[in-house]
């Protein structure tokens, strides 16, 4: 079964979803189109996952440990696991990324991977950044991109 459940957080409504699995969905609310058969309902991984986002956002937590379930191309999948490779704080550019991922011509490809991160914050694709050390295209806005960094360099 599919459940979601929204959270107010310092960042705006958050929903969770998840498959009884893993969480698949981190999100702002209406960022995402729920499946037909979600059910409105807090479960104990979805409500785990909100205690560890406001861990996050309260400083005491730097990397997430959840059962986390992606979906997408082989090519977002593989970004999107080399994102867990940037450190709290740090950021890294594009195009570091995709060389990590082997396809170092693919820094746009990346971009685009980043653009569909499922799972927002918990994947921490706000760290990664122009090849200038430039904030540059977020899911969630810019600023928002701004605030995570900022939050994770205060503490």
């Amino acid at each position: 079964m599919i459940s979601a459940y929204f959270y107010s957080t310092d960042v705006g409504e958050i929903a969770i979803i998840g498959d009884g699995k893993g969480i698949t969905n981190v999100c702002l609310r209406g960022m995402v189109e729920f499946p037909p058969d979600c059910v409105l309902q807090e479960t104990s991984l979805i409500a785990e996952c909100a205690h560890q986002l406001y861990e996050y956002f309260a400083g005491a937590r730097k990397k997430f440990a959840l059962p986390l379930i992606f979906r997408g191309t082989d090519f977002q999948m593989l970004v999107w696991s080399a994102l867990f490779t940037v450190p709290y704080a740090e950021t890294m550019s594009y195009g570091q990324v995709a060389r990590i991922c082997k396809h170092p011509r693919a820094a746009r490809a990346v971009g685009l991977a980043c653009n569909k991160n499922p799972l927002l914050i918990v994947i921490p694709c706000h760290r990664i950044v122009g090849l200038d050390g430039r904030l540059s295209g977020y899911a969630a806005g810019v600023q928002l991109k701004e605030y995570l960094l900022g939050l994770e360099q205060k503490h």
